[in-house]
């Protein structure tokens, strides 16, 4: 039996084993999420920079087609760096909170297969529309619809390459989180680069591009994806309906994702104000050459990629030799610690900035340590909505569990717009002080629901 074959009810068929030990699907699966995140991160790259150094100059900012009236009653009073983050802040907490729709659409309707690839047509036109600055908003909009269509159905696909009883599962997601984080080091290093140094429009049409190939491999993978929600309904195969224990389960996840959202305010702040105050005050000149900032989105996704394949050996390092593993929770508790860590090297870069410009020497272990501290908290909270989602609504819970990203992303529009009226190590002692608050939550989470998530979903 082929992968495609297999139904939610059963575990993937032990020989499926073509890719790195997992199912071929995986391997498809990861290198369009690949594609996907490349276009994504291309656009987080360059989205602030694009808008502070020219979109929103008072010579430019006339050109977009509906933004007076949007400043008229939702940005009243913003400009300049303000502006940007807010406008950055409301673009990526909504293209985390359209994977809801988009999963409810798969889930009751059109079938993930079909949602999945219109999210890919409708993003791949988002990118393309960049390329015109009177159709910014526009083209944010199709971006923001396009990735709720794709962004949750391509995770539970992963999750569905597996029985509830799999051990692989968990090793899964690292793989599809390591194939994310080879994109954002490429998007930087290509479109960031083509952005700022060639063009932005050039930037942002790479992302367009490379988001078309995705979805022409995706077309390719059918053969060796999960059976379709539809498909399984007219096999014979449909969904299970909710039953009573499904209900505490997802009351257990809806209450974590307020804390995820703390955890994580620091690493989505890199995206937004951490860029800005990078291309202001650090030392990016070497040799008389200035690098692009967005090169510091490499530097954080090289170690990120680095973190999570280390992270995963050392875990199985230890359970290799009978030693003893954290729970999903546990990691994410230990994660925090990292997190922590990581702004309080911030802090203390600017605190000991002086009149000179920063040294890389602090960004770095920032973003060691907030590595270290991502790989123990987003792939493997992935992959435990996946584990106890109802099998009812899967694609709908894994777009719930994106409102992490759309939670933290909005608080982080509003906190990266006092950059710039804020003492900057007051700034950064605050996003020290939401890692400490996420740790507290993990904590009490535990004592309260521990029991509840650990009990997988019904096969």
């Amino acid at each position: 039996m082929t992968a495609a074959e297999a139904t939610p009810e059963l575990d993937a068929p032990a020989h499926d084993r073509a890719f790195l030990g997992h199912p071929k699907g995986l391997g498809y699966l990861s290198f369009v999420e690949g594609c996907e995140r490349f276009s994504y991160y291309s656009m987080q790259s360059l989205l602030v920079l694009y808008m502070t150094k020219y979109l929103l100059l008072p010579e430019n900012i006339g050109n977009v087609a509906g933004l007076a009236w949007l400043r008229s009653w939702h940005y009243e009073g913003l400009e300049g760096q303000p502006l940007a983050s807010a406008i950055f802040g409301d673009y990526t907490s909504l293209v985390y909170l359209t994977p809801i729709l988009g999963g409810l659409i798969a889930d009751r309707w059109l079938g993930r297969r079909a949602t999945l690839i219109l999210g890919g047509v409708v993003m791949a036109l988002g990118h393309f529309l960049m390329a015109f600055e009177g159709m910014f908003l526009f083209a944010l909009i199709s971006l923001i619809v396009g990735v709720g269509l794709f962004k949750g159905n391509i995770a539970s696909q992963v999750g569905e390459l597996y029985g509830p009883n799999d051990l692989r599962r968990a090793m899964a997601f690292q793989i599809f989180y390591i194939a994310i984080n080879v994109s954002v080091i490429a998007a930087p290093l290509i479109s960031g680069t083509l952005g700022e140094k060639v063009g932005w429009h050039y930037g942002f049409g790479t992302a367009g591009v490379v988001m078309v190939l995705g979805l022409l491999l995706y077309l390719k993978a059918g053969p060796w994806l999960p059976q379709d929600s539809r498909d399984a309904a007219k096999s014979g195969n449909p969904a299970p309906p909710m039953t009573r224990a499904d209900w505490p389960r997802l009351f257990a996840l809806l209450l974590l994702i307020p804390v995820l959202a703390l955890s994580m305010l620091t690493n989505q702040e890199i995206f937004n104000a951490y860029l800005v105050w990078a291309d202001e005050q650090f030392q990016l000149t070497f040799f008389g050459t200035t690098l692009p900032t967005t090169y510091m989105i490499t530097i954080d996704a090289a170690l990120s990629f680095a973190m999570l394949a280390a992270v995963a050996l050392f875990w199985k390092w230890r359970t290799d030799r009978g030693h003893w593993e954290p729970d999903e929770i546990g990691k994410m508790i230990l994660g925090s610690f990292f997190v922590i860590a990581g702004g309080l090297c911030l802090y203390m870069a600017a605190v000991t900035q002086g009149s000179g410009k920063i040294g890389l020497g602090w960004p770095l272990l920032f973003h060691l340590f907030n590595s270290i501290g991502f790989a123990h908290i987003m792939p493997v909270s992935l992959a435990l909505f996946t584990k106890v989602a109802p099998r009812a609504l899967n694609a709908t819970v894994i777009g719930i569990y994106y409102l992490t990203f759309f939670s933290a992303n909005k608080i982080v529009g509003v906190i990266g717009g006092w950059y710039s009226s804020m003492p900057t190590p007051q700034f950064w002692l605050l996003h020290v002080g939401t890692a400490v608050a996420g740790l507290v939550g993990f904590v009490l989470f535990r004592l309260a629901m521990g029991k509840v998530l650990n009990q997988p979903a019904p096969a």
